[in-house]
């Protein structure tokens, strides 16, 4: 058990951490501190996929009125509600908290969820918090639940706050970039959406998007085939951001593998369909095709297979145990992709890079330039859409490897479209915010949090790019797969990540 450390007003619920560790029989009602969980589950009920957040946003100036606090909303529908300072407090610098509303929407194949409508069930599983078959929404759910309890408390001493949900973070930073200047008072601002409890985030990776569309004509299904669907599923997935780094598997890459082996002229190999991933920063965990070869070569087809699965499972042993490639045969489709098509799509998916281009020459550990292969997707007038993603800490680099990837298809004669994308947030190591954070830290837990920088979006180079004031740190409960069916919170963390936020808030120093 840590000290108890004495707050003007408020006192930490459960000290004892480990109290939490081994759950298995409680649900989300039963764990503490009651009310972050209790706005939590509101949150897991109410739909919020990106760009479709508006029930959600009816919910937070809602909140408002009920508790009496001005609210105001933007054009693009980011939402501010402030609350005046405890008593004392008065003199207090203003200090924004912040979260984004949107979740991302995954689950598992044979799963059935409308996320348009229906809950996210929660259980509770050996100290962790999950989600039945889909993704948990922790992020930023947990991050928005934090800034309610902020707001309905009566025993948390503070100065003025403003809290901002921002919307359509995950698949475009949208509410970040539309911020009006002057819509936010505050130039102290804590972000609520890193990932990993005992952390202190004070710098993220900018990112880009690049698309390809591949153009084809429909043609008759030849004769003499053996057609089969071949399915790659069981990876794990995570963020094509922090995730990118520990080696997990890319559906869309194991799948191309697979389908490279069969180009030479003797396979004649022809596509009817193909799919997989679909977000832009999610690591696609399943994707499959439904293809055909000269049907003499049935057998070869099954031989490759069996040996490209055992080659990924000691590939892949050690971070993607899980993997399994199926494959079936089928009737004939109707109509397929011409074998000179197909080629040019799958050289140009196997020499498209994914992964970590390279690591930080300045921040020793940290991933500096990265690529994601995201998505496979057939749309309506014969086109095949090639979905990736860029990332880095550096602008040049950002550049260069979007030029990287986008060069590879245009040499395949794909269209390429590159998105504007989004700045990095630089570090500032000199931070009074920074500072402050780490003393509060170790006086609560008699152990000194870990900085560190991202290598993922936050809101935050946005944000300082209209508010070039601001100082910011991100903090949050630990939470692992984000953006797959697999997301989960660690509970222990969660009450610990609280306090530490609740300590900060009561100790902002007056300005001088």
């Amino acid at each position: 058990m840590v000290d108890k450390i004495k707050c003007s007003n408020y006192h930490p619920e459960q000290l004892n951490y480990r109290h939490y560790k081994n759950l298995t029989s409680m649900t989300i009602k039963d764990l503490k501190p009651t009310e972050l969980w209790s706005y939590f589950y509101d949150i897991t009920q109410i739909p919020r996929a990106s760009k479709k957040e508006e029930k959600i946003l009816t919910y937070l100036l809602d909140f408002a009125k009920k508790h009496k606090l001005e609210a105001k909303q933007d054009k693009a529908g980011n939402v501010l509600i402030t609350k005046e300072a405890t008593k004392g407090k008065e003199k207090l610098p203003t200090v924004i908290l912040q979260s984004h509303v949107d979740m991302v929407c995954e689950k598992n194949t044979g799963v059935e969820h409308d996320f348009d409508k229906d809950p996210i069930e929660t259980y509770v599983d050996d100290g962790w918090l999950k989600a039945k078959g889909t993704t948990l929404g922790a992020d930023n759910g947990i991050g928005v639940a934090a800034q309610l309890a902020v707001l309905a408390s009566k025993d948390i001493a503070h100065g003025k706050i403003e809290a901002l949900f921002t919307i359509d973070e995950e698949t475009g930073l949208t509410g970040a970039y539309a911020l009006e200047q002057n819509f936010m008072t505050g130039k102290i601002l804590l972000n609520l959406d890193t990932e990993e409890e005992g952390e202190i985030y004070i710098g993220c990776a900018g990112g880009r998007g690049t698309k390809a569309f591949f153009k084809y004509k429909p043609k008759d299904t030849p004769k003499n085939y053996f057609w089969f669907k071949v399915e790659v599923k069981g990876l794990k997935g995570g963020h094509s951001g922090s995730d990118i780094d520990h080696g997990l598997g890319n559906a869309n890459k194991i799948l191309t593998r697979f389908l490279h082996q069969f180009l030479d002229e003797e396979y004649k190999l022809v596509i009817s369909e193909i799919d997989g991933g679909n977000l832009h920063n999610a690591i696609a965990r399943e994707a499959y095709a439904v293809a055909g070869v000269k049907s003499k070569h049935k057998e070869t087809v099954r031989v490759k297979l069996n040996h490209l699965l055992a080659d990924m499972q000691d590939e892949l042993k050690h971070t993607d145990p899980g993997i399994d490639i199926t494959l079936e045969s089928i009737d004939a489709p109707k109509k397929v992709m011409g074998a000179k098509k197909v080629r040019k799509i799958i050289l140009a998916l196997t020499a498209c890079p994914h992964g970590v281009i390279d690591m930080s020459r300045d921040i020793p550990g940290v991933v500096e330039t990265s690529t994601n292969l995201a998505s496979i997707k057939m749309r309506k007038d014969n086109i095949i859409e090639i979905g990736t993603s860029q990332r880095s800490l550096t602008e040049s680099a950002k550049h260069n490897v979007v030029n990287m990837v986008s060069s590879v298809f245009k040499l395949a004669k794909a269209d390429v479209v590159n998105s504007e994308g989004y700045p990095g947030w630089k570090p500032n190591p000199d931070s009074p915010l920074l500072k402050l954070a780490k003393d509060q830290y170790e006086n609560l837990y008699k152990i000194a949090p870990e900085v560190k920088v991202i290598h993922a979006g936050l809101e935050c180079g946005l944000f300082v790019e209209k508010y070039p004031e601001l100082d910011m740190i991100s903090i949050g409960p630990t939470i692992r797969n984000a953006h797959s069916p697999d997301e989960k919170t660690e509970i222990a963390s969660v009450p610990k990540w609280w306090d530490f936020f609740v300590q900060l808030l009561e100790n902002i120093p007056a300005e001088k």
